[in-house]
C-alpha cells in the first residue's frame, strides 16, 4: 500500500497550480482542464473526484491518497462540474468538449461554404453548439430564464445566418479565398451577439465585485460589460487562426491533382486540420485575459465608486471580478 502523503502546509485544493497573472501561467492551467481526454472518463470516476476534492477541503483526505491523485481529482472536477453550483455538467457544454465538438463542426463549414442551404444548415448547427455551451458555462449567480435563452440563441443563429447568407451571396463574384473566409465572419458576428445576450442580466443588473481579499464591495454594470467583451474576445480568437488560415492551406492544396481525386477527403481533413488548432487554441484563447479580472475604481460607476470611497478611502484602488469563460 502506498504511504499516506502528507499534504504540504498552505496546500489548498482550489488555488491553481501555475501563476494566474502571467498568460503561460494561464495557459498551463486551461491546456489541464480543457484537455479533451477528460471527457472520456466515466461517471463513477468523475464522482470519486468530487468527493476527493470536497474531501480535501473538509480536510478529510483517505488513506493513501498522493498529492499527484488530489490534483488529479482537481482536474477532473474543473473540466466536468460547475464551478458556482458545483453540479455535473453535460459533456457536450463542457469547455473540455470545446476540441472535438468544435472541430466536426468548423471543420464542416468551412467545407460546405459554396450553397445557401449548407451555410444556413451549418451555422445553425454551430449556434446551437454554441447556445449549449454559453447555458452550461452560464454564471449561476445571475440566473437566466428560459426565455432569455431563447431570445439570446434566435438572435444570435439570426445574426449568423444574415452575415454567412448575405456575404456569401455578395462574394459570388469575389476571388474564392474570400468565400471561404465567410464562416469565419458569421461566427464572429455571432459571438458579438450571443454572449451578451446570453449575459444580458449581468448587464441589467451588474456582477459582484470585491476587494483584493475577495470581501464584496457591490455590483457593477461596468465590470460585467469589459469580463463579457473580454470573452467575446477570446471566443472570436479561439476561432480565428483555423477559420482564417486553414482556407488558405486548403486553397492551395486543392489545386494539386492528387487532391482533386480525393475531393471525399477534403470534409475529414479539414476537420483533423481544425482539430489541430483548436487543441492548443482553446487553451490559449481563455487564457488571454485573467479569469479574475480588475477595474480601476474610477472607472467604476459614480455611485457604488463614491460608496467604497466613503467606507475604504482610497485603500481599494481596484476592484475584482470573475470574469467567467
Amino acid at each position: 500500500h502506498a504511504k499516506m502523503a502528507t499534504i504540504p502546509l498552505g496546500f489548498n485544493i482550489d488555488s491553481p497550480r501555475w501563476d494566474q497573472s502571467t498568460f503561460v501561467g494561464r495557459l498551463k492551467h486551461f491546456l489541464n482542464i480543457t484537455d479533451p481526454r477528460t471527457v472520456l472518463v466515466p461517471e463513477e470516476e468523475l464522482d470519486r473526484a468530487k468527493a476527493l476534492v470536497e474531501g480535501c477541503r473538509a480536510g478529510v483526505v483517505p488513506p493513501g491518497s498522493s498529492w499527484e491523485q488530489l490534483l488529479y481529482a482537481k482536474k477532473l472536477y474543473d473540466s466536468a462540474f460547475h464551478p458556482d453550483s458545483g453540479e455535473k455538467m453535460n459533456f457536450v457544454g463542457r469547455m473540455s468538449f470545446q476540441v472535438p465538438g468544435g472541430m466536426a463542426i468548423t471543420g464542416c463549414m468551412l467545407q460546405f461554404y459554396r450553397t445557401v442551404p449548407a451555410v444556413v444548415f451549418w451555422q445553425w448547427v454551430n449556434q446551437s453548439f454554441n447556445a449549449f455551451v454559453n447555458y452550461t458555462n452560464r454564471n449561476a449567480a445571475s440566473p437566466i430564464s428560459l426565455r432569455q435563452i431563447g431570445v439570446a440563441y434566435v438572435t444570435a443563429t439570426g445574426a449568423a445566418l444574415a452575415t454567412a447568407v448575405g456575404l456569401n451571396l455578395y462574394t459570388k463574384r469575389a476571388p474564392p479565398l474570400l468565400a471561404r473566409w465567410v464562416p469565419f465572419a458569421a461566427v464572429a458576428a455571432a459571438n458579438c451577439v450571443n454572449i451578451p445576450m446570453m449575459r444580458q442580466q449581468e448587464i441589467i443588473n451588474g456582477i459582484t465585485v470585491t476587494d483584493e481579499n475577495n470581501n464584496e464591495l457591490g455590483r457593477s454594470r461596468r465590470a460585467a460589460v469589459k469580463g463579457i467583451a473580454q470573452v467575446v474576445l477570446s471566443r472570436i480568437t479561439m476561432a480565428a487562426p483555423g477559420m482564417i488560415i486553414l482556407p488558405i492551406i486548403m486553397e492551395r492544396l486543392e489545386k494539386f491533382t492528387f487532391m482533386q481525386r480525393i475531393r471525399f477527403l477534403h470534409g475529414p481533413l479539414q476537420v483533423l486540420l481544425c482539430g489541430g488548432f483548436l487543441l492548443f487554441m482553446v487553451p490559449a484563447a481563455c487564457a488571454l485575459f485573467p479569469q479574475r479580472c480588475s477595474l480601476a475604481l474610477a472607472d467604476l460607476e459614480l455611485e457604488l465608486r463614491d460608496s467604497i470611497m466613503a467606507k475604504h478611502g482610497d485603500k481599494v484602488p481596484y476592484v475584482y471580478f470573475n470574469k467567467g469563460l
